[in-house]
């Protein structure tokens, strides 16, 4: 019987089995203080590596708070986060249910984009080095590292509040941007006020900078087009030349993720909500804390955003020098840009009824069907195009979302491989200069901050993104529309 009491520990999960639910979910049975069951997207492999981490336990975890709505759910990518698990995905009842940094991440509205061109990459080849060469030039990567561009204090608020179009007036991208970015590139709601002296000033010169860890911008060729319509919808096409852009709030964001993790604690007390796990901290939707938290992650999810913008803007600068042709006709569009650490408000049917939801997605993407009001027109009839990052030497992957994920994830999806390996542990193991060898050997062409920096991010660190994607498109939670590999990567 899982004990509630003892949940805080990472070894308090053990007591339970999952259940095989199909081929590709498993259900942890409601017991103790759950309020609802937990659910994972996984085939057995993968669920014995969400085992071996204790990831379920976390899963479990957040099947305790407060108006969860019918499972605490979690993608095949999952593996150990602060507080929810990456890759957990939870919905909550706006009238009792709560609001939690820990759901969202401490990279708030971290994200993917992908960039298509209308060049061929076979009849390019010979310029991809120096391609790569100057993309590591004009995107600044690295812990703390900062840009060319800084925001004063009447900027900076004018970016929290109006987002990507206010980052497209100032002469950052092009105005159709906008159409294929969530939500407009705009979250509704920002309040600078709400974000404190210190996120302010770690955040004003990292506008269009990568940052570290996971983030990347990466020159791929698509390899493979599972589906033909929506690939032209997107349009992409075999043998395509794309950018792929990885970032999100940078260290604005984590500062307001540090900022109100210490305020929730005692907001939860003050609640009466009893929490499995500290982590877990979290207040009433509709608290004072509650709406003060939202307000600053919507002020962050316009940053990171805007931040991904600004990049764009600086990868056809950088087409725009090394193939000495405009922009425009090299056919350097966007196709999309999604977040994935983000909480949202969102209309979903639950048993049988239309709900307004606060939908948690931690290391998880939207994957919303064709016909859905909140899809872009030029997509609507294709569905929402997704984005799934892999690891640098392997593979990406572009989607569409699926009305099943609707109706089994709260229209979710996974956003990435997974990690199975620790940044630590990755060191140890693996060599940065061993690993820019052998991914040079491959043709792809490297450029990283640091060869520690590079290691920590080793194919043999994340889970296949083959597996991943596969579990996905099997379970109906988004469907394979191209397969992209990579040919140069610039890391931090």
């Amino acid at each position: 019987m899982y004990d509630s009491s003892q949940a805080g520990s990472r070894g308090a999960m053990n007591a339970f089995e999952p259940v095989e639910i199909d081929p590709y979910m498993w259900e942890i049975p409601r017991t103790g203080a759950m309020r609802v069951p937990g659910r994972i997207f996984a085939d057995r492999q993968l669920m014995e590596k969400a085992r071996e981490e204790k990831a379920m336990e976390q899963v479990a975890n957040v099947a305790c708070l407060p108006g969860i709505q019918t499972a605490s759910l979690a993608m095949p990518d999952i593996h150990w986060g602060y507080g929810f698990a990456i890759g957990g995905v939870a919905a909550f009842r706006m009238d009792d249910g709560v609001i939690s940094p820990g759901g969202v991440g401490y990279d708030i509205a971290c994200g993917v984009r992908l960039i298509r061109s209308d060049l061929v990459a076979a009849e390019v080849a010979d310029t991809i080095p120096a391609l790569v060469h100057e993309l590591s030039r004009m995107l600044p990567a690295g812990v703390g590292r900062g840009g060319k561009i800084r925001l004063g204090p009447r900027e900076m608020d004018r970016l929290l509040v109006e987002g990507v179009p206010w980052t497209v007036s100032q002469g950052f991208g092009w105005a159709r941007d906008l159409e294929v970015i969530e939500d407009g590139g705009l979250m509704e709601g920002a309040d600078p006020a709400r974000v404190s002296n210190r996120a302010r000033e770690r955040g004003h010169v990292q506008q269009g900078t990568l940052g570290a860890g996971n983030h990347f911008a990466e020159v791929q060729v698509v390899q493979h087009i599972f589906d033909a319509d929506a690939a032209a919808a997107f349009g992409v096409f075999e043998g395509q030349l794309c950018v792929m852009l990885h970032s999100g709030s940078r260290g604005l964001g984590h500062q307001i993720c540090t900022d109100f993790v210490k305020v929730m604690g005692g907001a939860a007390a003050r609640a009466g909500i009893s929490l499995p796990d500290r982590q877990l901290a979290c207040t009433p939707i509709d608290s004072p804390e509650g709406r003060d938290y939202f307000a600053a992650m919507a002020c962050a999810v316009n940053f990171a955003r805007s931040n991904r913008q600004v990049m764009t803007h600086m990868v056809r600068e950088s087409f725009e020098y090394v193939f000495k042709m405009p922009a425009e006709r090299l056919g350097l569009d966007l196709v999309y840009d999604v977040a994935h650490n983000v909480a949202k408000f969102e209309e979903h049917e639950v048993d049988g009824a239309k709900q307004l939801l606060c939908v948690h997605r931690k290391g998880a993407t939207r994957s919303f069907p064709a016909g859905h009001p909140d899809i872009p027109a030029r997509y609507r009839a294709a569905g929402q195009p997704v984005i799934v990052p892999g690891d640098m030497g392997t593979a990406s992957y572009l989607l569409k979302g699926s009305a099943a994920a609707m109706r089994r994830s709260f229209g979710s999806t996974c956003h990435g491989a997974g990690r199975v390996m620790g940044r630590r542990a990755a060191k140890r193991m693996i060599q940065g200069h061993e690993l820019r060898q052998r991914l040079e050997a491959q043709g792809i062409t490297v450029r990283a901050g640091s060869s520690k920096g590079l290691a920590e991010e080793a194919p043999e660190a994340y889970k296949d993104v083959n597996r991943v994607v596969e579990i996905c498109h099997q379970a109906g939670l988004s469907y394979k529309v191209a397969k992209l590999r990579p040919v140069g990567v610039i890391k931090g």
